[in-house]
């Protein structure tokens, strides 16, 4: 339970600024970790020191002594809390017991410190030594009919070199099932844009933030998700670069922004405007803004303006002429409606856009998590294909990606579908054969364990089951498993949802110092623009009966494949021997990869879309066609409205720091319903009702939350938003991006019902 009245009051104060420096102090003060804390953060994204648990953001280039946000501060914190859940932690509550505390509660806890397994005669957790949790893994592995009926989870905040081998192990095992957090988030970049550029991943680096003059920030809350990215947008305003921010939901840091570490601004309560212009887009509406902005450039062209880069489109791309014959097609009022933007800001908008030699798009979730996410990030690209954005100083896409090192899990391995030349390198680098079909994304892996086709599940890192959609349903599915296995540094509801056995294996964390028999060891990440950089830890372990990741990987592949010729045994010693194997089967990207590491700002891994080289079956950039204006038809109610789950200020994923979120007014509650005054008003309700919702769909489960108070806020008509992972029950597992997989979070059919 929260501490407190629930509260509501609208922030108007910039973002930042002496409040981030107050809740930065605070949580470190909660955690009691004020001198360990303030410590740990000098060291924090610094040369020789760790990279930030939190965001996938760049550091940029390490330029101030405090190279860290306040949400950054906030997972430091409560990473290296000083409390512990211990063994008489668990003899003192049942797993039924804890099932009915809050997931803030479990957090609070503290930081695991040994193994357990549970007991289902007493309903508890109990001691269990590393041999004797290894020993009951192998057991399970091996007697299963199939390796296909093992799911193997992993959390973005795995290390290149834990991923790497990981990936390893469940191949040398026999199944390509990788469900992994990038399934929930940023899978749509994955799969939709290869089809696009070539690649799935941006095409970005932080130097062109410092040339780019114009930047769009699509879907994405900037302040609270990604923070220290607001310096390269602070140092774009005051160069006087547009900067178009897109949201349905207007975000207080992409209003205005005051740097903590800047001390001039802080002493003069100063601050910087950011959005040059904001437009309110309708949830779903994006497929017909960027139409829109086609559109304007089309017919401009048609009258002879030189809006469209004819020489790069020439020699670069394909499939131009059907998509301009599509967008062409299309009538302003149809847009306008779609859309949620008036004609008048669309030409406004798309004048900021062909005025600049060098444009940078920015995105986030409120793009990827659709239905149609993956087509979507197809049509940005057209987009920016039209002007030659591609190739050039201050240009490109730039997904801003979540968990610190998902994108880096991709590259090293962590693929359901994993490409025929990786396979081959991996067989000739190993020498086994890797299994070559398909395994399962995150929706596949629920409806096997669903369907009893899955029998173990392995999370390496995060909370799979409260991050999934469907909650009830995944509960059920969870419990039908004969072992689960959670890798964990916090206890969280993973834990308590779980099969027949189940293990708890705590681990090292980043923050923390790693040796081994071959001396201080250090970890590798790469972050949202393709920099890969070392990670060494600056804190002693939480406890002596931690593992590395790296540990029980390799001690987890020894005793479930005891005839295997991979050494094991020498990787958990010596990390810099997987780094030269990622080389081997990675050639192109990592190519000394020991020796680049060493230096102090690590390197880029090669993206050809930068080298305007296209890695696409055709070798060319491709416009793609997806025709109409709404992605989300499948559903229509007269009384529906478009749920948007988002996260708060003080929440990083599923973890919740507190029921606060400072920007959006909102104290000590969680349970609440952001919505139009106009879409209350017609509904007859008052603001601080107490509401439930309801999903609309045909599959005849009634998917309802409860006890929701309704606030007054900025939303488009018929948009509505409130937190993950409260309303993750509203989200049916079928609804999802059919090419990615991606749950559709940000576009959910809902209606209100009593309370």
């Amino acid at each position: 339970m929260a501490d407190g009245k629930p509260r509501f009051k609208p922030y108007t104060r910039p973002a930042g600024g002496w409040g981030s420096a107050a809740a930065t102090a605070k949580v470190l003060l909660e955690q009691s970790v004020i001198t360990k804390g303030s410590r740990a953060l000098l060291a924090m994204n610094q040369p020789g020191g760790f990279k930030c648990p939190s965001c996938a953001f760049p550091d940029p280039h390490c330029r101030k002594t405090l190279e860290f946000c306040e949400n950054g501060a906030k997972a430091l914190a409560f990473e290296a809390t000083k409390f512990r859940v211990t063994r008489d932690f668990f003899a003192r509550h049942s797993v039924s017991d804890l099932m009915q505390q809050s997931d803030y509660w479990l957090e609070m806890q503290g930081r695991l410190s040994e193994p357990m397994r549970y007991d289902p005669a007493t309903d508890h957790y109990v001691p269990c030594d590393w041999d004797t949790a290894f020993s009951i893994i192998a057991r399970h592995l091996r007697c299963l009919e199939t390796p296909n009926q093992a799911e193997f989870y992993t959390s973005g905040r795995t290390s290149n070199e834990a991923a790497f081998l990981y990936s390893v192990f469940v191949r040398e095992f026999g199944t390509n099932n990788f469900p992994d957090c990038s399934n929930m988030c940023h899978e749509p970049t994955s799969r939709g844009l290869p089809h696009s550029i070539g690649v799935g991943k941006g095409t970005v680096v932080m130097d062109d933030f410092e040339h780019a003059q114009a930047i769009f920030v699509i879907g994405q809350n900037t302040g609270t998700n990604s923070p220290r990215m607001m310096t390269s947008l602070v140092e774009a305003r005051r160069r006087g670069v547009p900067i178009v921010v897109v949201n349905p939901m207007p975000e207080r840091a992409l209003i205005r922004f005051t740097e903590p570490q800047d001390i001039l601004q802080m002493a003069t309560l100063g601050s910087t405007p950011i959005a040059s212009e904001f437009v309110h887009i309708r949830i779903g509406g994006d497929l017909a803004l960027f139409k829109g902005m086609m559109k304007v450039l089309f017919e401009r062209a048609g009258k002879g303006e030189r809006v469209l880069d004819e020489d790069f489109i020439r020699t670069h791309t394909t499939g131009l002429e059907q998509v301009r014959a599509e967008i062409l097609s299309l009538q302003w009022p149809d847009i306008v409606a779609a859309s949620g933007v008036s004609e008048e800001q669309i030409r406004r908008v798309a004048e900021i856009y062909i005025r600049s030699k060098a444009t940078i798009i920015c995105y986030g979730m409120g793009l990827t998590q659709h239905q149609e996410g993956s087509r979507l990030l197809q049509q940005l690209a057209n987009l920016l294909l039209l002007r030659g954005n591609f190739g050039r100083p201050g240009a490109g896409i730039s997904p801003i990606r979540g968990h610190s090192n998902v994108q880096g899990d991709r590259t090293v391995g962590i693929d359901e579908q994993p490409s025929d030349a990786y396979l081959n390198r991996l067989r000739d680098v190993f020498g086994f054969e890797p299994p070559r079909e398909h395994g399962h994304h995150t929706v596949a892996a629920l409806t096997a364990m669903e369907n009893g086709s899955a029998r173990v599940f392995v999370g390496m890192g995060g909370n799979f089951v409260r991050a999934v959609p469907d909650t009830e349903r995944a509960y059920e599915a969870m419990r039908k498993l004969a072992l689960t296995v959670a890798i964990s540094t916090k206890l969280n509801r993973g834990h308590l949802v779980h099969g027949q056995e189940a293990l708890i294996l705590p681990v090292i964390a980043r923050s923390e110092i790693i040796h081994t028999k071959a001396g201080e060891q250090f970890v590798t990440i790469e972050d949202s623009m393709s920099n890969v950089t070392a990670s060494r830890g600056v804190l002693a372990p939480a406890s002596p009966h931690l593992l590395t990741e790296i540990e029980v990987v390799c001690r987890m592949a020894r005793a479930t494949l005891p005839d295997s010729k991979i050494p094991w045994e020498r990787y958990i010693d010596d990390y810099s021997l997987i780094r030269d194997k990622i080389a081997e089967v990675y050639p192109d990207i990592y190519t000394g990869f020991s020796e680049k590491i060493k230096n102090p700002s690590g390197f880029h891994l090669d993206i050809p879309a930068r080298r305007l080289v296209w890695n696409t079956p055709n070798g060319k950039a491709n416009f793609l066609l997806f025709p109409g204006l709404n992605p989300d038809t499948r559903v229509f109610d007269r009384d529906m409205l478009r749920l948007a789950t988002v996260r708060s200020h003080d929440q990083f994923n599923t973890t919740i720091y507190s029921y606060n979120d400072r920007y959006r007014g909102v104290h000590n509650d969680r349970m609440v319903l952001f919505m139009n005054e106009d879409d209350r008003r017609q509904r007859g309700l008052d603001a601080g009702s107490r509401v439930s919702l309801e999903t609309i769909t045909d599959d005849g489960v009634l998917r309802r939350v409860d006890g929701l108070t309704v606030l007054d806020y900025p939303m488009p008509r018929g948009a509505v938003a409130g937190y993950y992972p409260e309303l993750n029950p509203l989200l049916p597992l079928e609804y999802h991006d059919e090419i990615s997989g991606t749950p559709a979070a940000k576009s959910i059919p809902v209606r209100i019902v009593a309370s």
